[in-house]
């Protein structure tokens, strides 16, 4: 299933996408697509349900995060070793973990704002996991098991927070904007393998990030099984898991957003994000 939530920001509705690219709004079955609506025995029930019999919407509508009420956002860095050297770090011998403010969580097409004081936003195209089962000390054998589906994230990034304002990561992590999620929660049973999935990002229709999840250092189950030691992770939780090559402060020289660019997202099986840069 693609599953999503619509609607105008702060009140969206759960919904699914069809087989025709329309949405169904399935209100009636959960109130939203977080926390409990995403264990198994649920996301089961919402797959048996025939979607012609639910309410088509029509019109254009705003995509939400397709998560909601997310509990943790967390991010792995320096997991693509095809970005480790590009940036010319050593690769990882252990995830490298951080947290995003999920205050920072937006609509895959919503509007990127650049913070006041910043001068340097970068990209970074990502492939999210969303959990479904909660769990802590995970085996990695089991950590599928804890999987509801996987999402687009953009990690935008303000590199001048992140590495000239004390060394905190987070705080170059987790503006407001700067975690667009979506469009939408795809199942792992439609997603399958997502070992192998090609991935890129574009900025004013210039592609900078053409990779893929196939040089990943470190994968889904392991990143799961790895975090769940040190944090329990609750349904809905998001972790999204390394960039590819070609994010703006790697170019020569490096390149950062400005008002008016707009960037376009992909990875294979699971959609696209397009959002516009604006200031604050």
């Amino acid at each position: 299933m693609k599953l999503l939530r619509y609607g105008e920001k702060g009140r969206e509705r759960p919904g699914l996408l069809d087989q025709d690219g329309c949405i169904r709004d399935l209100s009636e079955h959960i109130d939203d697509l977080s926390g409990n609506a995403l264990e198994t025995g649920t996301l089961m029930r919402l797959a048996a349900i025939d979607p012609r019999s639910l309410p088509m919407i029509e019109g254009e509508v705003r995509l939400g995060p397709c998560v909601g009420r997310v509990g943790k956002f967390i991010a792995i860095s320096l997991n693509f070793g095809d970005h480790a050297a590009e940036v010319e770090q050593e690769v990882p011998q252990e995830p490298v973990v951080l947290l995003k403010a999920t205050s920072s969580i937006s609509g895959p097409n919503d509007d990127v704002v650049i913070p006041r004081g910043s001068t340097k936003v970068d990209w970074e195209v990502e492939l999210g996991v969303v959990i479904g089962k909660g769990g802590v000390y995970i085996d990695e054998a089991d950590a599928l098991d804890h999987v509801a589906g996987y999402c687009i994230v953009n990690d935008v990034s303000a590199r001048d927070f992140q590495m000239e304002r004390g060394g905190t990561w987070d705080k170059g992590k987790g503006c407001d904007t700067f975690g667009p999620l979506g469009p939408w929660l795809v199942t792992k049973d439609e997603a399958g393998d997502v070992s192998n999935l090609d991935m890129w990002l574009e900025v004013d229709g210039k592609r900078y990030q053409d990779g893929s999840t196939r040089t990943m250092i470190f994968g889904i189950a392991e990143i799961v099984s790895y975090v769940s030691g040190f944090m329990s992770l609750q349904s809905g939780d998001v972790i999204t898991t390394g960039t590819p090559p070609g994010n703006g402060m790697a170019q020569i020289p490096p390149v950062f957003l400005k008002p008016g660019n707009v960037m376009h997202l992909h990875i294979d099986k699971l959609g696209e994000q397009r959002q516009r840069v604006v200031s604050s």
